[in-house]
């Protein structure tokens, strides 16, 4: 990035999601200097447990977090909270509400700001919840129940639902199923907080594979889905009408060469559309490819060691600067500056230290 180059200073505030335990009590907070990419030292912004995934409303005042648990308010099943965000960075609970399954692992605000949606990986289920004027979380709808298996005899003998978020036009809502090696996708109807299936409901993923998470490009056409047990990108034509998927390519993560174990974790796109990004857990390293513009498929760039054990997510700042990811096994969490020509991953020598940070939420800026 050359000097002229550098932005103007935005203050902003990173949210980390933790696993709670001897390290960590909740949701962390950091300042971030876009200008500089400096990021401050973390302080505790809410005491909760296990909030391992983030998730900010459109308006930027409230944050939501699941509770990774199999118990919540004495009752079988996990937990979602919704926080507002104080001026001073702080997190004061608005409310909670069950999850509608066991192991919340991932959530996500509609478009509209009118619902959240959960994946319960513990149960194999989804839900949508209401969301009141205040930011407040509604009751849970009923479930959606994911059923079958998969070839793997380990991680796929039942349903693991692991991420869900709505399409683009905030018509649809995609969620990946770990366990049963398929994508689904239903109807959204945020101002009810509803989901239903589509026709057809599902896409079936290559078997064995284990779909995490996804990422749809800016152009609302393309989506990317990384597999966590092969290691692996699928690179899907998606019919926003429809809400079909249609596979493009298949891309692996890692290098031919690489025999150790890996895990793949998050995906996401550059602001510009150019590039996909996408961490493993095992090689510990951040997997840069660019994008076709005319139809979206991957070409690799360049792999970058995380600079910390189990990268199990990263995030983009919103102008596409800088790349912060959180290691969970070496409790750090560290910056790298992002080529805006190449795509490419430079580290900045910056390392922080959370208790198994799991997640982070870009807020402010604008």
């Amino acid at each position: 990035m050359s000097a002229d180059a550098i932005p103007a200073y935005k203050p902003m505030h990173v949210y980390f999601g933790t696993y709670s335990g001897v390290r960590s009590r909740g949701i962390y907070v950091s300042r971030f200097d876009t200008s500089t990419g400096q990021l401050g030292s973390p302080e505790l912004a809410a005491e909760t447990r296990n909030p391992s995934f983030l998730a900010l409303h459109p308006s930027g005042q409230q944050l939501y977090a699941v509770g990774e648990l199999d118990n919540f308010g004495g009752q079988r099943g996990g937990a979602v909270a919704a926080f507002k965000i104080e001026a001073n960075g702080k997190l004061t609970l608005l409310n909670e509400q069950p999850s509608g399954g066991t192991g919340p692992c991932h959530l996500a605000v509609d478009r509209a700001g009118k619902c959240v949606l959960v994946a319960n990986y513990g149960s194999g289920s989804v839900v949508a919840l209401p969301l009141l004027l205040d930011g407040r979380l509604g009751e849970p709808g009923i479930p959606t129940q994911h059923h079958g298996a998969s070839i793997n005899p380990q991680r796929q003998t039942g349903p693991h639902a692991h991420f869900i978020t709505a399409d683009p036009a905030n018509r649809s809502a995609l969620a990946c199923d770990l366990g049963l090696d398929k994508v689904f996708v239903y109807r959204l109807d945020p101002e009810r907080a509803l989901l239903t299936s589509h026709d057809p409901p599902f896409i079936s993923i290559k078997p064995g594979s284990g779909p995490r998470h996804l990422v749809f490009h800016a152009n609302g056409r393309v989506v990317y889905l990384i597999n966590e047990i092969a290691s692996t990108l699928n690179v899907f034509e998606y019919d926003p009408r429809s809400g079909a998927l249609k596979e493009l390519q298949t891309i692996s993560t890692l290098p031919a060469d690489f025999k150790g174990e890996n895990i793949c974790a998050e995906v996401q796109v550059h602001p510009s559309g150019r590039f996909v990004y996408a961490s493993n857990r095992g090689h510990d390293s951040l997997a840069v490819f660019a994008v076709d513009q005319k139809n979206g498929r991957l070409a690799f760039v360049e792999r970058q060691p995380s600079q910390g054990k189990t990268p199990r997510h990263f995030t983009l700042d919103p102008d596409g600067n800088w790349l912060i990811a959180e290691n969970q096994d070496s409790n750090n969490v560290v910056v790298f500056r992002v080529d805006s020509k190449t795509g490419r991953l430079h580290w900045t020598g910056q390392a922080v230290e959370v208790g198994a940070p799991v997640c982070a939420v870009f807020v402010g800026g604008k």
